[in-house]
């Protein structure tokens, strides 16, 4: 494909960087889904597996940050629930992995992501104070297994999960450290499975490594943004990015 980084276009860095920013300031909370417009931004220039090989370190090296950034900010009885949906969902992935149409799972979930969002700015919009909710078991398996399956075949877990977690209206810095130690242990534990089924490629890690340096950037930004907005701002931007990602999901299950 690409035997060396000074064969890439020069546009291709332009969207690599932009995707990195735009990567790490969603990582960091601000813009929760735009993150998955990230690799199509890419991929508009290069193949799309290339640049999903290219993006996987920089993600991983993002999860560690938000480890950092985020420890003791999450909210324990969700992680209870969803982190043991999310390893039900990547089992599921793993075992059907070829047997399903990741553009059928694309539509379906960019459909459900509109949908969401559409209610997220019916929410924004009402009056009526919002109230903190407890936990809920079964939903929390269902969405959580869902958000894991979908991100092991195509790289959608947000919506999902964003579909359980938003309506409990916790505070947003808990709401962001929980997806970021959700997303992080199931990035980590998509690793093994992926270089069983061929799917981890090392081979461009030096065009990563040229592109890490943007990683804390987008990273502070997105902070920075995450902490000056109030909750109703934080609301809107999350509900503009699922809209965003679930038409782009949606365009990719119909066309792609």
């Amino acid at each position: 494909m690409f035997e060396h980084a000074s064969q890439l276009p020069p546009v291709f860095w332009l969207l690599a960087l932009a995707a990195t920013l735009l990567f790490g300031m969603s990582k960091a909370g601000f813009g929760g889904a735009a993150g998955s417009l990230g690799v199509p931004l890419m991929a508009l220039v290069v193949p799309a597996p290339f640049a999903a090989a290219v993006m996987l370190p920089i993600l991983l090296v993002i999860d560690l940050i938000g480890m950092v950034v985020f420890r003791g900010r999450a909210d324990p009885a969700n992680l209870r629930i969803i982190l043991p949906g999310a390893m039900l969902g990547i089992a599921l992935g793993w075992l059907t992995f070829g047997l399903v149409d990741a553009r059928w799972i694309k539509l379906l979930i960019g459909i459900e992501a509109i949908l969401f969002a559409l209610d997220r700015f019916r929410a924004a919009r009402s009056r009526q104070i919002a109230v903190p909710s407890a936990p809920t078991l079964v939903p929390g398996l269902v969405w959580s297994s869902i958000a894991g399956f979908t991100s092991f075949v195509s790289h959608a877990g947000g919506p999902p999960i964003m579909q359980y977690l938003m309506p409990q209206n916790m505070d947003k810095m808990r709401l962001v450290g929980t997806t970021v130690i959700f997303f992080t242990v199931v990035n980590f534990a998509k690793l093994g499975p992926y270089a069983q089924l061929g799917l981890v490629d090392l081979s461009y890690l030096g065009v990563s490594l040229l592109l890490a340096p943007v990683i804390p950037v987008g990273y502070y930004l997105g902070y920075r943004l995450l902490k000056a907005v109030d909750m109703r701002g934080f609301n809107l931007v999350t509900a503009w990015t699922l809209l965003a990602a679930g038409t782009k999901l949606t365009w990719d299950g119909l066309w792609a």
